[in-house]
């Protein structure tokens, strides 16, 4: 099944595309977490400033302080590239939905940046990481790893760098990692290589695994945009629905109980960091 899901991103990769769309400052095979002087553009030293108003700070509705429960740091799989509304449609906002059925009404932040490389979250999270830290911290990086082939043992550094980045900000914090996968023209060896890297990490650094983001919706024309690579709207849905059970337990323990109740509605950010609230 997961051969099957990643052909198109075999394709991308074959024709020398690197599929998720490319942010300033990333770099290609070499782009390794030693090079944190490279100008990502969320971070300090990127060509975009926070916001005067405390981006960065957990901020939410209103213009006020304040919590936030779980935050999503990922790549253009997270942020949502293409979808209409990506503030409601990506599978953030959609495991938000979900959580809200079971009457658990935690406020997320979807920290997704398009084109990022796990060398890039590594050199990000310190900054994206709110103040007071959230109880849930989820790790989608790698993708384009993959379809630049970098090394397995720079991606597993650069994995193991950004769950200790965070435990550094949030000792108190839950670390799901999400698993992803290389396309498979890479050769057996490396994407097998590659997927466990995930589990080698999360089982060395004590954070919990979750299963392959695009499981079902990779390869789906139908639920994939005109590249083949990113997922429509209702491709993230599914996204959502599947990674659910694995992430229930997690938002019930780590925010609260998943009982933190906050008024408001959505605010989104120049940059497209953004907190989503419980409604009323």
């Amino acid at each position: 099944m997961v051969f099957t899901c990643l052909t198109a991103l075999a394709l991308m990769a074959g024709c020398g595309g690197d599929g998720l769309p490319d942010s300033a400052g990333e770099g290609a095979r070499g782009d390794t977490a030693a090079e944190a002087g490279s100008g990502d553009p969320r971070s300090p030293d990127g060509a975009v400033e926070p916001r005067a108003d405390g981006e960065g700070s957990g901020d939410v509705p209103g213009g006020a302080a304040g919590p936030v429960d779980i935050l999503f740091v990922g790549t253009s799989l997270t942020e949502g590239w293409g979808l209409d509304d990506p503030d409601a449609q990506a599978w953030p906002a959609r495991v938000l939905e979900r959580a809200r059925e079971e009457g658990l009404r935690p406020v997320i932040r979807n920290a997704g940046l398009s084109g990022e490389t796990s060398a890039g979250a590594v050199r990000r999270i310190d900054w994206v990481l709110p103040d007071p830290p959230p109880g849930l911290v989820v790790v989608e990086t790698g993708a384009n790893d993959g379809l630049r082939a970098l090394p397995v043992e720079e991606l597993e550094a650069n994995l193991v760098a950004v769950v200790r980045a965070i435990r550094e900000r949030a000792p108190d914090a839950c670390i799901a990692l999400v698993t992803m996968e290389a396309p498979p023209n890479l050769g057996d060896t490396y994407t097998e290589a590659f997927r466990n890297a995930y589990r080698d990490v999360a089982r060395s650094e004590g954070v919990e695994l979750l299963p392959f983001l695009l499981e079902g919706v990779a390869g789906e024309p139908e639920l994939n945009l005109e590249d083949g690579i990113h997922p429509t709207a209702e491709g993230h849905r599914k996204m959502a629905d599947f990674m659910w059970p694995a992430l229930a337990p997690l938002v019930e323990r780590c925010t609260h109980d998943g009982s933190r109740e906050r008024a408001g509605n959505l605010e989104i950010a120049p940059d497209r960091l953004q907190s989503v609230a419980p409604g009323p």
